[in-house]
Formats: C-alpha cells, sequence, structure tokens
C-alpha cells in the first residue's frame, strides 16, 4: 500500500513517494515538482488550484493564498490583518477566508496533491504524512489532520517541517553521527530545530519557531516601504494591495541574485505607473527587523539543546525553506551558528523530500530509520493553590505518556477539576487552559479520594488526556479540539521569554505558594496536638513550638518566600517529638481498649 509524503505549504506544496526504493517527488499535469499553495473558486462551482489559480489573480479573480497562516486559529486573534481575500468568523469562533475556513481551503490543496500522486503512479492513493511547523500548537495539528481527512486520505502521521529536512538531509549519511541545526524560513513560518542523527536515529533536541513569521512577511515590509517612497499618500484598495505586494515578491526573488531590481506596475491607478528602483542595500535594511526575529529563537534553541559554542559543537547548519535564499539571511545564520551555512538541499523541496522519506518507512519501502520528534511547550495541570504542575516537560521526545496521582484537598469535596495547562510560568494563572474535566467521586476525607492523571502525546503531537477515579476505576477522556486552543504564535514566544524574564519572580512566588499550603496545614495540626499532649510535654520544647508558630505567622504576614520556607521547615521540626508523644498516646490508649476487651 503506497503512502504518499506531502509538505503543505504556507505559499508551495508538493508531493512524492517511494518508489522502487528511492524517494522522489512527483510532477503535476504542466511537469513542476512545486504546487503553488493558491486556491480559486470559481462561480460554477468549479475549484482552481495551483499556478492556474495564481493566473486568475493577475486577471482580478479571487484567490485564497498563504491559508496555512489561519490554520486552527481564532478569528479575534487575526481581525484587521491585511489578507488577499475577506476574513470573517465563523459560527465556532474560527477563521473564515472569503467565506470558507482553512481547513476546507488546505483540503482542496491536497486533493489536488492527491490527484497529481494518482495520475503519476496511475493508482489510487489513500494514506499519507503531512509535514507542519514544528511550532504548530494542536490546533493547528488537528486542523492539518483534518484538511488531509476531508482531501480523501488517511494521515498516518504528522511531521514537523524541520525533522523533515533532516530525514531528508541525512538520507545517504545513515551510517554517521551528526548533530545538526536546521533553520527552516518558509513562506509563512519559521522553524529552528536541534537534531542528532546516529546510526539512522533522528532525535529531536530543541525545537523553537514562529508560525506567523516568513516570506509573506518580508514581502509585505518592502510593499509597504515602496509605497511609502512612490505612492500618493491615498490608502491601498485590497486588489491594490495584493498587486503591490505580488510586485514586491518578485523583486525580492530577483535581489537574491542580483544587486539590484526594479519594482514596475504599470497602469497601478488611473493615470498612475508605480516604478521603484531597489538596490540589495536598501532590500536589507528595510528587512532587516522581519529576519532579525529569527535570532532570538537561533540563540534560545541553542541552549535548550545544551550547546555552548555552536561552532564547535554542531555538525552542520542545514538551510531549507525560500527565503533561506536571501543573502542577508545566510549571512545572519553564519553570525549566529558561526559557520558557512550548508546549502545542499533544495529550499523548496527538502521538506517534501523528507515527508516521502517518512512516508517510505512506515510503508516498509525505504529502510527502516527511526524518527524522534519532541513538543515543544510544557503540559501540566493546575494543582491546590493555583500551581502549575507539569507533567510533560518542554523538549521531552514523542510520543510519550506521563501521568500522577491526586488526592482531594478539601474533606468530602465530590469533584476534581482538571485543568489541562501547556507554558513554562510557574503558576497557573499565567500558563494558557487547553481545555478542562470534572471527575467526580464519593466524598472523602481530606486526602483519601485518588484521582490519577495521565497525559498520552502521539507521534503526530496531539494530546489526550485520562482521568480516573481509582476507587471506580471510571475514566474521563479529554479530547483537545481546535476551539481550545486561543493563542497567536507571539504570545508563545512571549510565553518562553517570560519564563526566563520572570523565572526569579515565578520561583519566588511558587516557594511561597507551597510554604503557606504547609504552613495552613501545620498550624491546626499544632493546635490540636498541644492541646492533646502540651500539658505532659516539657515546658522547653512547647517554648520552643511556640517560638517557631510565632515566626510562621510573622512570615506569612509579611509574604516573603524564603522566610516563610524557613519557618516552616524549623516549626516542622519544633514538633517531631510532639508528634511521637501523640503517637504514644495513641498506641497507649489503644492497648487499654484491647486490655479492656
Amino acid at each position: 500500500m503506497d503512502i504518499i509524503g506531502i509538505d503543505l505549504g504556507t505559499t508551495n506544496s508538493a508531493v512524492g513517494v517511494v518508489e522502487s526504493g528511492f524517494p522522489i517527488l512527483l510532477a503535476n499535469e504542466v511537469g513542476e515538482r512545486i504546487t503553488p499553495s493558491a486556491v480559486s473558486y470559481l462561480d460554477g462551482g468549479e475549484v482552481v488550484v495551483g499556478a492556474e489559480a495564481l493566473r486568475r489573480r493577475g486577471a482580478g479573480g479571487e484567490v485564497i493564498t498563504s491559508v496555512k497562516r489561519y490554520m486552527g486559529r481564532r478569528f479575534r486573534e487575526v481581525a484587521g490583518e491585511d489578507y488577499c481575500v475577506e476574513l470573517s468568523e465563523a459560527a465556532d469562533g474560527g477563521v473564515l477566508a472569503a467565506g470558507r475556513k482553512p481547513e476546507v481551503v488546505s483540503a482542496d490543496i491536497l486533493r489536488k496533491l492527491k490527484q497529481v500522486a494518482e495520475l503519476q503512479l496511475e493508482r489510487e492513493v489513500e494514506k499519507a504524512v503531512i509535514t507542519v511547523p514544528a511550532y504548530f500548537n494542536d490546533a493547528q495539528r488537528n486542523a492539518t489532520k483534518l484538511a488531509g481527512e476531508m482531501a480523501g486520505l488517511e494521515v498516518v502521521r504528522i511531521v514537523s517541517e524541520p525533522t523533515a529536512a533532516a530525514l531528508a538531509y541525512g538520507l545517504d549519511k545513515l551510517g554517521e553521527e551528526a548533530r545538526v541545526a536546521v533553520y527552516d524560513l518558509g513562506g509563512g513560518t519559521f522553524d529552528i530545530s536541534v537534531l542528532e542523527m546516529r546510526e539512522g536515529v533522528f532525535q529531536v533536541l530543541a525545537t523553537d519557531g514562529d508560525t506567523q513569521l516568513g516570506g509573506d512577511d518580508i514581502d509585505e515590509a518592502l510593499a509597504y516601504w515602496c509605497w511609502q517612497s512612490v505612492g500618493d499618500g491615498e490608502p491601498l484598495a485590497e486588489g491594490e494591495r495584493q498587486r503591490l505586494v505580488d510586485a514586491a515578491r518578485e523583486v525580492k526573488e530577483l535581489l537574491s541574485s542580483e544587486q539590484e531590481a526594479v519594482l514596475r506596475i504599470p497602469f497601478f491607478r488611473e493615470g498612475m505607473h508605480l516604478e521603484q528602483e531597489v538596490t540589495r542595500e536598501q532590500f536589507e535594511r528595510v528587512v532587516s527587523a522581519v529576519i532579525g526575529r529569527t535570532e532570538g529563537h537561533c540563540r534560545r534553541v541553542l541552549t535548550d539543546a545544551g550547546i555552548k559554542d555552536p561552532s564547535e559543537e554542531l555538525d552542520a547548519v542545514v538551510l531549507v525553506g525560500g527565503s533561506t535564499r536571501i543573502p542577508a539571511v545566510r549571512a545572519l545564520v553564519e553570525r549566529v551558528f558561526g559557520q558557512s551555512a550548508d546549502v545542499s538541499q533544495h529550499p523548496d523541496e527538502a521538506v517534501a523530500l523528507g515527508a516521502v522519506i517518512q512516508a517510505g518507512v512506515l510503508s516498509g519501502a525505504l529502510r527502516e530509520m527511526v524518527l524522534l520528534d519532541v513538543t515543544p511547550l510544557s503540559l501540566g495541570i493546575e494543582t491546590f493553590g493555583g500551581l502549575m504542575n507539569v507533567l510533560i516537560p518542554r523538549n521531552t521526545t514523542i510520543p510519550c505518556k506521563a501521568g500522577e496521582m491526586f488526592t482531594n484537598a478539601v474533606a468530602n469535596q465530590q469533584s476534581m477539576r482538571v485543568r489541562v495547562l501547556q507554558g513554562e510560568r510557574e503558576m497557573a494563572r499565567d500558563n494558557w487552559e487547553l481545555g478542562n474535566v470534572d471527575v467526580s467521586f464519593d466524598p472523602a476525607p481530606k486526602g483519601q479520594a485518588r484521582v490519577g492523571v495521565q497525559f498520552s502525546i502521539d507521534e503526530n503531537g496531539i494530546l489526550e488526556v485520562l482521568a480516573r477515579d481509582t476507587l471506580t476505576q471510571q475514566d474521563t477522556v479529554l479530547e483537545i479540539d481546535s476551539a481550545a486552543v486561543d493563542v497567536d504564535d507571539e504570545a508563545v514566544e512571549k510565553m518562553v521569554s517570560e519564563s526566563v524574564d520572570y523565572a526569579f519572580d515565578d520561583m519566588s512566588e511558587r516557594i511561597f505558594t507551597e510554604a503557606k499550603l504547609k504552613a495552613e496545614e501545620l498550624l491546626p495540626a499544632v493546635e490540636a496536638g498541644m492541646s492533646q499532649v502540651g500539658d505532659v510535654m516539657a515546658a522547653e520544647d512547647v517554648a520552643q513550638i511556640r517560638e517557631a508558630e510565632s515566626e510562621v505567622r510573622a512570615a506569612l504576614e509579611a509574604g516573603e518566600a524564603n522566610p516563610l520556607k524557613a519557618a516552616v521547615q524549623k516549626l516542622d521540626k519544633a514538633t517531631e517529638h510532639m508528634a511521637a508523644v501523640l503517637v504514644e498516646k495513641a498506641m497507649e490508649a489503644a492497648l487499654m481498649k484491647k486490655l479492656g476487651e
């Protein structure tokens, strides 16, 4: 059974398969291995995909491009953005592009690629491996999988794009050991991953990125600068904006090989022809802020992977994605990583080739290779006191499972709310809630009801949460759907950077909260214990307990973490003798009761 590999790209897409033991990309009806990710819907219901759709834009038709940037997102995240077609809100709060969900548009692109494969192979295909940006969240991955299913494909694996590129890079290096970084700057997304290859095993050590950063942003920046330079000061209409962006893209591509180019749009407006000369130096100055946004991600991924000197500890920095053709991008990579970039992979085809290789492994058509990906953000639940309890740390290799047992924090409570969180902060309120579920159980004394929580991330990076009442063995499964994740990618980047910026404050608050919970548990226990055995204890021991008790209350009132933690530890130590006396008294009472019987 064939399994095809698909790179569903923001700007371009590609499809391939393993034939006679070799991974190949398949050409479409015009002989091109690359198909533009462009869709146009004609009045009669016909759907046009690819280069033909782009030609309709030149004739003034409505064409949807770069729809990948809106997969799995909420309308309120994107409201007001400039886009090639009108954006509106779906009934479920999602995005509609020209009245269609991004999954529907993506499904039409995938359906086209499926047709290309079937035409070339002269047989039906039903299964596929599809790539996504490494930093796609759960909703975006699910939306991609749904698009594949709508196109009539069983999506057997979702693979991160940098990982796929590393597979393509490492196909002829299976006997070698190497540690490589893959810098993937495409039309709409950016990923950076560090991977280790050893005897056919590809393990992702760390990953980072931004699913709203790519060549589209470079085009927009250049188009805006050109309009500021030669425009008439009037705002751009939607059709005009798109023509200007398309022209800027052509100039950008020319400047990758030339020192200067001319942006020229005849009859742009009545009585207006646009013509602007752009040098490579001007272009690099205009887009430096956009390109520079990748640097922080690169430095963060090196830290996460434990790499201090990339020039010595990395065997290669592999560039993929069409935007890496830009000389300024290559210069930035060489500066950050301290070595020349590896441009051996085809920028537009490497990811698709990696998807084909993974598809070949799954179908048995290629020699065995093991692919070990990672989860990009920590996952956990909220515990008593508003703390974030991490079950699966960031950069854990997937697929994976992790679980923990939790008890009722209050006597006689009848249910427990499991809030599933994603993020890097110590307090639950500072992380993102992916979903929640209430688990019911019989009322019990404090700490007696037990609920097991298990997180399971499959090979596609999709999360399933299972909560089990250990008494009844009843399971509650939480499915994270696309409406549950409401974060944009600037927020993802902000989350990671804030976890570093506020690390000291967060840890201080966590220490205080944990100590406060311990104090609130310990103080009533001390009072109860003293009322039972205080009169038989030495005056010196009683004074020591009372002094420690006063220090705890003072530290609670002051609200300082470390003094409270120290005071609680002191009180805990001071009450050890009291606890022993209480045990002796209980044993005596039990013995007297037995003798009385």
